[in-house]
């Protein structure tokens, strides 16, 4: 009977195969890293230069600028630190139009998404509806300058709403005075905005499969139900970035106001109409005076970081689990 040589070492230690030799795209420390993962370095530096040059590079200038006084080019910088954000805060001008401009961004919110969920619940299921989303988008086409004097025009004290009411009657209403100016400013906002939001989310609604709401009729569900347990989860995604372009888009609000209040009425824009964006305008023109660079740049970054904390927030209220169809 033969007999058979066991090899030096641990019993039942297998022998272990010699370490293979580095492939042609394997580093010194294992990771595989092919020459297609590196490829698109040529054709992001391009577009990272020009977004450096193009909006870094201002932003900080612009933050420079704000730490400072000036009156524009031709005129010398005269430091001030953080007075100009100090002075902003002890500012009843800009202190008013941040209020308007947050009561705008969380009031019209409201009334856009209210009207946006509305317009999804009844046109879902409405004949011609294709034809009603065209109409209700129609407002945001026009230019806000043409929907702001428009409106400024119709809610002139001699304008056509204030005719109307005479001829039935009643007594003209001060649309474009103290009380009332800024609820019809946000007023004209929401009616230019809210076919943009209607077309996302009804986009976002037209890929739910039509038998969810066969089966939910079924069961005896309404339409309220079926928009809230359907309707909704399933686009909640497409809501979640519809609330961030409209916080984004509202703490910018300008030419609306700017139309809306000086259309038959030359000069300024109220204070009580005012927002930061305004605000800021107004810092540079200065009525035809020397500019106040160094003020409005200070606007522009407390703003800045407002919506950036309003950004963030939102993120973090409509941060929800992905709701997927089996």
């Amino acid at each position: 009977m033969g007999t058979s040589t066991l090899a030096p070492g641990p019993v039942g230690e297998a022998e272990r195969p010699a370490p293979a030799a580095p492939g042609p795209y394997e580093t010194k420390r294992g990771k595989l890293r092919p020459a297609r993962e590196r490829a698109f370095w040529p054709f992001l530096l391009p577009a990272l230069l020009g977004y450096t040059v193009l909006f870094v590079l201002p932003a900080l200038y612009g933050f420079w600028v704000s730490l400072n006084k000036w009156a524009g080019p031709g005129s010398d910088m005269e430091w001030k630190g953080l007075a100009n954000y100090t002075a902003l805060l002890e500012n009843d001008a800009f202190r008013t139009s941040f209020v308007n401009t947050f009561v705008l961004a969380l009031g019209g919110g409201v009334a856009v998404f209210g009207f946006t969920f509305l317009s999804m619940v009844v046109l879902r299921q409405a004949k011609g509806r294709g034809f009603i989303r065209s109409v209700v988008f129609l407002p945001m086409i026009i230019s806000l300058i043409a929907v702001g004097a428009a409106i400024g025009f119709l809610l002139n004290p001699n304008g056509a709403v204030n005719t109307v009411f005479g001829w039935l009657g009643l007594d003209p209403q001060p649309w474009l005075g103290p009380d009332m100016v800024f609820r019809c400013v946000i007023g004209g906002l929401v009616w230019s905005s809210t076919g943009f939001y209607v077309a996302l989310m009804m986009s976002a609604a037209d890929s739910i499969p039509p038998y969810l709401y066969e089966d939910a009729k079924l069961i005896g569900a309404t339409r309220w139900e079926q928009f809230r347990y359907i309707t909704l989860p399933l686009t909640w995604d497409v809501f979640a970035v519809c609330a961030v372009l409209w916080v984004v888009n509202s703490l910018k609000v300008f030419e609306i106001v700017i139309a809306f209040t000086t259309a038959g009425t030359p000069g300024s824009p109220p204070l009580q109409a005012r927002t930061v964006a305004v605000q800021q305008f107004l810092s540079v023109t200065n009525n035809g005076g020397a500019p106040d660079l160094g003020s409005a740049a200070a606007m522009g970054v407390f703003v800045l970081i407002v919506t950036t904390v309003l950004v963030w927030l939102t993120r973090r209220i409509t941060r929800r689990e992905r709701v997927e169809l089996s």
